[in-house]
């Protein structure tokens, strides 16, 4: 029997407390690249930032260090692989950088928008999965060629290293058939995929789980209406941990109402519209995604900032707006406790919903018919942190969850290797 030298298992012992697992996470959009870098012994991100403005003049890269310092730099980047192999050389850096070595780097996970009904979890991107997620590009014109420019452009800087696709869709997948289906033709379904899919499902499955975990009860026993409301908007019921409902459909415009989106609006008036203003299937399209929701009521602003400062000066455009705003969010509450028959906790997250205090309170009031009862001076002023906003008394717990769906694409990469 051979003995290991008892200086080759204090140099091993060194070795593991020197290594950590580093996994890189990529937001590819149409002209932005955002990018988070954890240290996934600590779940601690290392640095982010993002590259704004890829493939127009006047390009830059915002970074944020772990001490919270910021940095913008400007740099031209003319496609997704230039903005990524800055970024790249950004991690390394001699002064901002917090690798010595890109090859610290253990695999990168990406944002992917809409995995249709190929995918229902996260997978290693291998060439017949990207083969079948740009089968879906139809789905997502905007967002998911994004995607797969970030996955080539590792691919190419970086051949060999594991990329995991996490998918906006994915979460939605297991909504019962009668909830996913539109009442149109069938075989609109079955030759084009029309139906609800959803969106920020990564989202929604965090803070589910989070929620469960923050309260300590089991998500297998509990009804969930999580409730994403940031500019861009979705609701979801959640029963015993799956996703029966959600509030986006075959896009992200249907739902509820958002920072320039319209939300759920009668497909009639849109032919009319169509009709009126001349629009083409683009017109018609920017005119719902763009330029609606808060904006289009307010003709002020989507930036909720603005729009809250507007209500206290009594701008009646901008009263208006909140009160459909927070009033349809009310109302997918009320339609998702009665989906699942009953709710049990509702979370509030993303950037209104984490910092939007009077948006929380108007969503809940008249819901007290259903056990809910928010602490109104509590609730007050509370942004971004984990609270109990209900009282002690409400049948329903109501809580503040901030989402992290960079940790969940991190976490889920690190699972898959």
């Amino acid at each position: 029997m051979s003995l290991t030298p008892l200086n080759s298992l204090n140099s091993l012992n060194s070795l593991q407390k020197e290594y950590t697992m580093k996994i890189l996470v990529l937001n590819c959009g149409s002209s932005s690249i955002k990018y988070a870098l954890y240290n996934m012994d600590t779940k601690e991100v290392m640095t982010s930032g993002g590259a704004e403005r890829v493939g127009l003049d006047g390009a830059f890269v915002k970074v944020k260090l772990a001490n919270g310092e910021k940095k913008q730099i400007m740099h031209d980047i003319p496609e997704h692989t230039e903005g990524v192999k800055f970024i790249f050389s950004l991690l390394t850096d001699p002064e901002i950088g917090v690798i010595k070595d890109l090859k610290e780097i253990d695999a990168v996970g990406h944002r992917m928008v809409h995995g249709g009904e190929k995918f229902n979890k996260s997978v290693k991107l291998t060439d017949e999965v990207l083969k079948v997620f740009e089968e879906c590009s139809d789905l997502a014109p905007l967002h998911n060629p994004a995607n797969l420019k970030g996955v080539k452009a590792v691919s190419e800087l970086m051949p060999g290293l594991p990329q995991v696709g996490v998918f906006d869709t994915a979460f939605h997948q297991t909504m019962p058939d009668y909830a996913y289906m539109y009442a149109v033709p069938y075989e609109l379904y079955e030759k084009y995929g029309i139906r609800r899919y959803g969106f920020h499902g990564t989202s929604h499955r965090y803070v589910a789980k989070r929620v469960c975990d923050f309260l300590g009860v089991k998500p297998e026993e509990k009804k969930i209406i999580t409730c994403h409301i940031g500019n861009g908007a979705s609701i979801a019921a959640v029963d015993g941990g799956k996703c029966v409902d959600t509030s986006m459909g075959l896009t992200p415009l249907e739902g509820v109402m958002m920072g320039t989106r319209s939300g759920d609006i009668d497909g009639g008036a849109v032919a009319f519209l169509q009709k009126k203003l001349n629009l083409d299937a683009d017109g018609i399209s920017d005119l719902l995604n763009k330029k609606s929701g808060v904006l289009g009521i307010t003709e002020l602003s989507s930036d909720m900032r603005e729009v809250e400062a507007a209500c206290e000066k009594g701008d009646p455009k901008a009263i208006l707006s909140m009160k459909m705003y927070n009033y349809r969010i009310k109302k997918y509450i009320g339609a998702y406790a009665a989906a699942m028959g009953g709710v049990d906790i509702i979370v509030f997250t993303a950037g209104v919903g984490e910092n939007q205090w009077s948006t929380r309170q108007e969503a809940c009031e008249g819901l007290e018919f259903l056990g809910v009862k928010i602490d109104k001076e509590l609730n007050k002023g509370l942004r971004g942190v984990e609270k109990v906003i209900s009282t002690a008394d409400s049948k329903v717990t109501v809580c503040i969850i901030p989402t992290d769906e960079e940790l969940m694409i991190a976490t889920d990469t690190m699972d898959l290797l």
